[in-house]
């Protein structure tokens, strides 16, 4: 964008989490000095001659900016510059930024922020907010040497036609720029400053008005107890399998002494030679499982980390480098996993084995997110990574990674397979015709329903946060709601299971993995539906990106789930 630059100010680093997630944070021109109040102070004025193309290229890109509702994000020590405005029912809503300017369509209509002006009533029109009244609260330290803490920022912006650019005094009309404007434009940017004490927000609180005015917490009662009421069923049928039957069954059997008897066997009984058969694709299931495992500790630590506090929105990008720095060091119990199952599955080509679990879960990933890269790179996006940083994860990932990975398979090959408590018989038994809901594919379908159930609420939060720039703070909410969902995953599991083992279709391994892991498919479905009813993205560039990081989302959410 053409705004004002500063010049000669070193840019800021950024950590890897930013990085990833696409933040920069540019140095700005606007200076201020603490506790002097700047009136209509100038910072630089921009020309455009439309006759000139690629001045009339700069003016378009920003009159399309406006008409996409485009914003600004203003950082001063750390803390995000707010535009507070009343919304209905008496609330005040504090966005963390504000917009380039906005439009008045050919009928007159205003369009985004437009509405905050009746000044701005110029059919087919864009007004830009060039100038900006900046307040600045502060509270003063009592005990320590004498200083003050900056509390709160917050703007207003406006926009005059500044009569005299030189010597701008504030007044006066707004800065319009008629869509069908030819000649020369002049935009001139400025900014006022005033200083506030503020005796009442402690410096730890600050961050509070932000977060308040965000989306409401009420709805997520209400998701957490529809949630508990999905778990509470599950559990009492779980419960209920296992006392019931399994208890008769018990009983059943040591009352048995002759051998006569136990020939009358009925359900899941009958299988019980076959139920210990190593699964089809056994060498990929125990790679899957493998990155699962690590997948669902490093979600562990990572949402237990931030519900105490460590990765609030204040250390900016501090999730995303947590969520990574885990992943790279939990290659031991991936490595681990992997290779006990696959042991126990009788597999013997180990090589593979550790090959495969370092490799294929974090391949797919590392090359979806490498082509968007090459996306945003030919799109000329700051969001691009640079290339220093890739080959940075990449040796995360090939030097500390791959190598855990290894000793942890190590020890689980070292280890004895896993002992069966029955013997597999050596012909395999023949499978009866099931019914309906016993079938793999409607039992993989309905398996996924309830643990969608529980978090599609705090899914929409997710979502907002990533692609809507709204902040995400309620960790306690999404530690409760992860707990849930493994609890869920799991019973709902079991039970399916019990019941096409009683139907005696003994290949459960796959199953089991698939029945929960297919909540994904359900998220990538919830996914493609808010794209199309929240998100106004365009072009194919921006649609591709958005779906691909998605899938990469959708990967990890099966593993996790399986």
């Amino acid at each position: 964008f053409d705004f004002c630059q500063a010049e000669g100010k070193k840019r800021p680093s950024e950590n890897l989490g930013q990085v990833l997630f696409g933040e920069r944070i540019e140095p700005s021109p606007y200076r201020f000095t603490f506790n002097k109040k700047e009136t209509c102070k100038s910072v630089c004025m921009k020309t455009y001659d439309t006759t000139k193309p690629e001045d009339k290229q700069k003016l378009d890109f920003l009159k399309k900016s406006m008409l996409l509702n485009y914003q600004h994000h203003w950082i001063v020590d750390n803390m995000p510059v707010t535009w507070c405005y009343d919304v209905e029912d008496g609330q005040r809503f504090c966005n963390p930024g504000f917009p380039i300017g906005c439009y008045i369509t050919e009928d007159g209509r205003p369009k985004d922020a437009c509405v905050i002006n009746s000044e701005f009533h110029e059919k087919d029109t864009f007004y830009i907010f060039n100038h900006v009244d900046i307040k600045i609260y502060y509270h003063v330290v009592e005990n320590e040497a004498l200083g003050a803490r900056l509390v709160a920022a917050k703007l207003e912006p406006k926009s005059y036609k500044h009569t005299h650019p030189d010597n701008p005094d504030c007044s006066g009309v707004p800065m319009d720029i008629s869509n069908k404007a030819s000649g020369e434009v002049k935009i001139a940017y400025t900014y006022s400053v005033t200083f506030h004490e503020e005796k009442n927000i402690r410096w730890a609180s600050r961050w509070d008005y932000i977060l308040e005015s965000m989306p409401h917490t009420h709805i997520q009662w209400f998701s957490i107890m529809n949630s508990l009421v999905i778990v509470l069923f599950l559990s009492g049928m779980v419960a209920m399998i296992m006392l019931r039957t399994l208890h008769k069954d018990i009983a059943r059997y040591n009352q048995m002494d002759s051998t006569e008897d136990a020939q009358e066997e009925f359900g899941w009984k009958l299988v019980h030679g076959d139920i210990f058969r190593p699964p089809r694709k056994g060498m990929l299931l125990s790679v899957f499982l493998g990155s699962g495992t690590q997948i669902l500790i490093m979600t562990f630590v990572t949402l237990f980390f931030a519900c105490l506090g460590f990765l609030s929105p204040a250390n900016r990008g501090a999730l995303m480098t947590c969520a990574v720095v885990l992943w790279v060091l939990l290659g031991t119990p991936a490595g681990y996993v992997a290779a006990r199952f696959y042991k126990s599955f009788g597999g013997e080509k180990w090589k593979t084995n550790v090959l495969l679990t370092s490799f294929l879960c974090p391949g797919i990933v590392f090359a979806d997110f490498f082509i968007m890269n090459l996306i945003l790179w030919g799109e000329g996006s700051s969001a691009a990574i640079p290339f220093g940083t890739l080959v940075a994860i990449l040796a995360l990932w090939f030097c500390i990674s791959v190598p855990l990975t290894f000793i942890g398979a190590y020890f689980g090959f070292k280890k004895n397979a896993i002992e069966h408590p029955v013997r597999t018989n050596q012909i395999p038994r023949q499978i009866p015709e099931q019914s309906f809901y016993t079938k793999p594919l409607p039992g993989i379908i309905m398996g996924g329903i309830l643990p969608f159930g529980c978090i599609f609420i705090q899914l929409f939060f997710i979502l907002n946060s990533i692609w809507s720039h709204q902040m995400y703070y309620m960790f306690g909410f999404l530690f409760l709601v992860f707990i849930i969902l493994v609890i869920t995953c799991s019973e709902a599991t079991i039970l399916l299971c019990y019941f096409h083992l009683c139907a005696e279709d003994y290949h459960w391994q796959w199953r089991s993995f698939l029945t929960s892991g297919f909540t994904a498919v359900y998220f990538l479905i919830y996914a493609i539906h808010y794209f199309f009813s929240k998100l106004q993205i365009t072009g194919t560039a921006s649609t591709i990106l958005y779906f691909g990081y998605t899938m990469i989302m959708v990967l990890i959410f099966f593993l996790f789930t399986g």
